[in-house]
């Protein structure tokens, strides 16, 4: 690393000193009003400060990097929220799951797990893009335009892979 270089990456660093000194117990109250979790905001503000740094070299001056910390921590709060939501709804499924097989004898519970294997297995045997039509369809109940968003594919490609892919599991479940 040059001479030049090291200097401007000291700069970097006292400059993202100043603005931390200047701006994060704001931008840490700024991130708990949104998440309402301490933890969570704070390490959505030091992510902030960790994307300022790391472009430092394309800010203009303090109040375009203060902007961007902004941003950065509302982007990042809709981030902690999305995840958060994410493993509440995992929970709920893991409790629903739980009180759906209790009360149900033993043979039940193995008759739906050799039923979910088979399942699997079938999903398995399929081409890699209708197994992800499938499951997008019909475990995450996507409907076909956010199938097609989600794979990157057309509407039209949704339909086909969804209809070879049943086809072939029909198939499979009739011999």
């Amino acid at each position: 690393m040059t001479m030049a270089a090291v200097d401007e990456r000291r700069g970097a660093d006292l400059a993202i000193g100043e603005l931390y000194a200047d701006h994060a117990r704001g931008l840490v109250r700024l991130a708990w009003l949104l998440l309402h979790d301490e933890q969570d905001a704070e390490e959505v503000v030091q992510d902030a400060f960790i994307a300022v740094h790391r472009h430092w070299d394309g800010m203009r001056d303090h109040a375009a990097a203060t902007a961007y910390l902004r941003r950065a921590v509302v982007n990042g709060a809709r981030s902690a929220l999305r995840r958060r939501g994410v493993r509440e709804r995992y929970a709920a499924s893991l409790a629903r799951d739980r009180d759906t097989w209790s009360g149900r004898g033993p043979d039940d519970v193995v008759i739906d797990v050799e039923t979910g294997n088979e399942v699997a297995a079938a999903l398995s045997a399929l081409p890699q893009r209708q197994r992800e039509v499938l499951v997008l369809r019909y475990y995450l109940d996507l409907d076909l335009t956010q199938t097609a968003a989600t794979l990157g594919i057309t509407v039209g490609s949704v339909k086909t892979h969804a209809h070879r892919g049943l086809t072939a599991l029909r198939a499979g479940w009739e011999r």
